[in-house]
Formats: structure tokens, C-alpha cells, sequence
């Protein structure tokens, strides 16, 4: 009886072992996908909280009490609006100069990805101010500077009470430069000889608007990864990924998943591209808890 007795302690004890080594080996899910900060939507391929949305888009953004926020390398840019059918997203960076602001020295740069996946749009111009003449847009790489929208330099300094500061302390019109965002992604202010810049969007709606009325931020274009999510959400899910392994997954619940959709609550990938672990039927580990309960009772 005592041999038996070990033996059923034994059995008991690999039983649950199992049983815990499968569930840690899950894929993980997030409990909770939030669907908005504050009043701005957040959707496909977004997210604010780690395993929702897409994992390209991963620690994008940030959401705080009162503001969303799209986090770049050189710094977090206040996000005004995303529009998912125009599939573009619109910041603010609060310390870039405006008509009315002067702000410190101050470049805008992005990740890689960022610059692959949701770069600014064409219709998002930046706009150099108050350069030396020996900048390189001025001279080797000028043809970088173009005409906005019949806009001049005379125009910027005369209509801005922060950047008349240059037109005064230089007795002139300083050199300024309309651009695109691939001049300031390859060359730093520094390199530009540039001691400013702004940017402004929609610009093909701001011929005869004056600079005291554009739009100063930036438009970003984003793509949505095609990986099955339609499928996911029309079932009721929401699309996310594994935290660990980033492999695609369709989020049921705080409890379960499925890498489709929701309906069958089968656990294969959503995603064609990944492929999900490959799990003893969860039948099997509601009967190997059973008996090993059932031993627990037989032998006390």
C-alpha cells in the first residue's frame, strides 16, 4: 500500500506539472485592448496597450491623462486626429516653432520604421528658416528647396512675430528653404545651417492663405498590414500578437484566443505568415486534472 501510495504521489505530482508546463508555454494575450484615448479612436493597426494591434506599430503611441502621443527618436509628438478611412495621422510637436512661437534649436527625427511605415505625407512641407548662406540647400542641393504654393520667404518673416526677430537682427530677409520631409531625415539642422524650422500640412489648400493661418503640424500616412484582421474583428475580436514571439493573434478575451477568429476559438494563427505552437486539445488537460484530483481523494 505504501509503494501504491508513492506511486499515486508521484503520478499526482507530474500530473500538475504538466498541466502548469503547458499553460506557461501559451502563447500570451493582452487582457484588455483600450479602443480609445480620450476622444481619439485607437484602431487597427494601433494600439496603446503591448500585444494589441499591429507589432510594427508597437510603443508608437503613448496615452496619458489628457493627450495621445506618437513617440519618435527625437521626441513625442501630440497626435490631433487619426483618420482611418485616409489612413493618416496628424501631430503636433509642442516644441517646434510656429507663426507665433519662437522655439529652441530642434530637430525632427524618425526610426527606420517609422520612415518606412508612416512617413509624412507629400503634402506636409517643412519649412528652413533663418539659414546661412552657405547652407547646402542654398547652394550643392538647392534644387531640394521648392515653391509653396506661391509663398516666399518675404512673406514668412513679414507675417510672423517670431521669425521677424531674424528679419531685424540681419537688417535683410534671411534665406529660408520649403521642402520635403527627406531633406531633414537625411541632414540634421546642423548640417542644414539652418537655426529653425517649422512644418505645415495640407499645404494644397494654402495658396492665398497667409502664414498666420496654415496648418503647423505634420500629416502622416500610414499603411495597415494585410493579415487576415478583417476576419478577426468581424467575429468580434480584436487583432493582436504575442508580446514575446510578435506572431499575429486574434484576442477573444482576457482569457482566450484564437489566431482566426472567435467563433470556433481555434488556436491557429490569423496571420498565413505565422504558425501557432502546436498544443495537446484542452479536453486533454481537463481530464488529466481530473485524475489527478481523483488520486488526491482515494488517498486520503
Amino acid at each position: 500500500m505504501a509503494n501504491s501510495k508513492s506511486f499515486f504521489l508521484t503520478f499526482n505530482h507530474l500530473t500538475i506539472y504538466f498541466i502548469l508546463l503547458l499553460l506557461s508555454q501559451s502563447p500570451q494575450i493582452h487582457s484588455t485592448c483600450r479602443n480609445f484615448c480620450n476622444n481619439i479612436p485607437i484602431n487597427y493597426p494601433f494600439s496603446i496597450d503591448d500585444g494589441c494591434g499591429a507589432p510594427q506599430y508597437r510603443h508608437m503611441l503613448n496615452c496619458s491623462a489628457t493627450d495621445l502621443f506618437f513617440l519618435t527618436p527625437s521626441g513625442n509628438y501630440k497626435v490631433q486626429s487619426i483618420d482611418y478611412k485616409k489612413q493618416t495621422m496628424t501631430i503636433f510637436d509642442p516644441s517646434m516653432s510656429t507663426c507665433s512661437i519662437l522655439q529652441p534649436h530642434h530637430d525632427f527625427k524618425m526610426s527606420e520604421i517609422q520612415s518606412a511605415i508612416i512617413p509624412p505625407t507629400p503634402d506636409t512641407v517643412f519649412i528652413l528658416v533663418n539659414c546661412s548662406i552657405d547652407s547646402p540647400v542654398l547652394n550643392h542641393y538647392k534644387s531640394l528647396c521648392f515653391n509653396f504654393s506661391g509663398h516666399s520667404c518675404d512673406e514668412l518673416y513679414g507675417s510672423c512675430t517670431s521669425f521677424k526677430l531674424f528679419h531685424l537682427l540681419s537688417n535683410s530677409t534671411p534665406a529660408c528653404c520649403f521642402t520635403g520631409y527627406e531633406t531633414v531625415k537625411y541632414m540634421s539642422m546642423d548640417i542644414l545651417d539652418c537655426t529653425h524650422y517649422t512644418s505645415v500640412y495640407n499645404t494644397d489648400r494654402l495658396e492665398g492663405v497667409g502664414p498666420l493661418d496654415w496648418l503647423y503640424g505634420m500629416k502622416l500616412s500610414f499603411s495597415v498590414p494585410d493579415t487576415g484582421c478583417a476576419r478577426c474583428a468581424k467575429s468580434g475580436g480584436t487583432c493582436g500578437f504575442d508580446v514575446e514571439t510578435e506572431m499575429a493573434q486574434c484576442i477573444c478575451s482576457s482569457t482566450s484566443n484564437s489566431t482566426r477568429d472567435c467563433a470556433g476559438g481555434r488556436e491557429i494563427n490569423f496571420a498565413d505568415s505565422y504558425r501557432a505552437p502546436s498544443f495537446p486539445p484542452l479536453q486533454l488537460l481537463y481530464i488529466l486534472a481530473l485524475v489527478a484530483i481523483s488520486y488526491s481523494i482515494l488517498l486520503k
